[in-house]
């Protein structure tokens, strides 16, 4: 059996790890194939070498597009790599452009697809991710679903239940494979601090609103005299520089390395965030939550407690973190016990018997 991983960004690469490690386990033959959507060191190249994976056999090196282009650009270059290697199963991970590329190039030629991640929902089509999601959903053979939220999502979509298989978030087996790592690190900041991530579409592409974002997370740090650190993102970084946005009273620094990530994750008194990964992370973590969004593809993030929706506007981002800074750290993880990448490599391995 030969399986392929597609994978392109940077929380791919992290959640497709403990796959790639029950896979070498398993001594099972397989190879990656790497788009190359994020495609500077730190957000990339310096992943492989901490996690300690194979490198990519292929990179398509696409980087930054429009949605049409960068999906147009992966499904050419994969199209072309599958043909050569005809494997049996190919998997994709989460709801990105590499994810939507990698799916169709693949059923289009008759190959079977695994989505790692399935069953997400945001409810709002005017994110591309939702979109990506949905589509790579319905063309997959294989569902591997993080919660029962995710499962039902599913079956309300009409995909057959025999297809489905829940089996925890791989990002709980990454967090609890690496902390070990991650908590040895030095930061160069001190601790008591409040951490950001800011850099899906929707909000660092309108001026506007991430510029209510930045005034938000002023107020913070002003109303509770502790640092916000924000490792910036490219895009972000470029469009805070375009828009000339005021950042002053907040410490931007560039995007730190994952476990570098992960320990100033497990040390911050509060995360502000967009990304889902991070939701997770800071849910798997214990450290409260307030998301910087008006939904979330993670509602059992905000069922247990560990994170509230704040939306983008200032005011709004002060109260929530007002609420969250007194959060009980308690809350029972809502992903899984970190054996969800043997149980998917199990599945796999399992389909291809019958």
């Amino acid at each position: 059996m030969n399986i392929a991983i597609i994978l392109g960004t940077r929380p791919e690469i992290i959640k497709m790890s403990p796959i790639i490690r029950a896979l070498e386990r398993e001594n099972l033959d397989f190879f990656i194939l790497h788009t190359g959507q994020h495609y500077s060191y730190n957000m990339d190249q310096v992943f492989f070498e901490q996690l300690k994976l194979p490198q990519p056999k292929y990179n398509l090196k696409v980087g930054s597009g429009t949605h049409a282009e960068e999906t147009g650009k992966m499904m050419i270059g994969i199209e072309r790599v599958l043909m050569k290697e005809r494997p049996d199963i190919v998997l994709v991970e989460g709801d990105t452009n590499t994810v939507v590329a990698g799916a169709l190039a693949s059923v289009k030629i008759g190959i079977p697809v695994g989505h790692v991640e399935a069953g997400l929902r945001s409810f709002d089509r005017s994110m591309p991710e939702e979109i990506n999601r949905i589509v790579a959903d319905h063309v997959s053979e294989l569902l591997f679903a993080p919660t029962e939220i995710a499962r039902k999502n599913l079956i309300r979509e009409g995909i057959p239940e025999d297809k489905i298989f829940v089996t925890g978030n791989t990002i709980v087996d990454a967090v609890y494979q690496n902390l070990s790592l991650a908590e040895n690190l030095s930061l160069p900041f001190d601790d008591d601090y409040f951490l950001v991530t800011v850099h899906r579409q929707e909000n660092v592409d309108n001026p506007a609103r991430l510029k209510d974002i930045i005034e938000g997370l002023k107020l913070v740090r002003e109303y509770f005299d502790m640092p916000v650190i924000y490792p910036v993102h490219p895009r972000a970084r470029k469009s805070i520089e375009e828009h000339g946005i005021d950042t002053n009273g907040l410490e931007l620094i560039d995007p730190l390395d994952y476990l570098s990530f992960l320990r100033a994750e497990s040390g911050a008194k509060l995360i502000f965030t967009d990304s889902g990964g991070v939701q997770e992370e800071a849910c798997i973590l214990r450290v409260p939550c307030v998301t910087l969004r008006y939904n979330t593809e993670r509602p059992e993030t905000i069922e247990v407690g560990a994170n509230v929706l704040a939306g983008t506007k200032p005011g709004s981002i002060l109260e929530k973190a007002k609420i969250m800074i007194n959060a009980r750290r308690d809350w029972i993880n809502p992903f899984g016990d970190g054996k969800a990448g043997i149980r998917i490599v199990n599945l796999i391995t399992n389909s291809k018997k019958h």
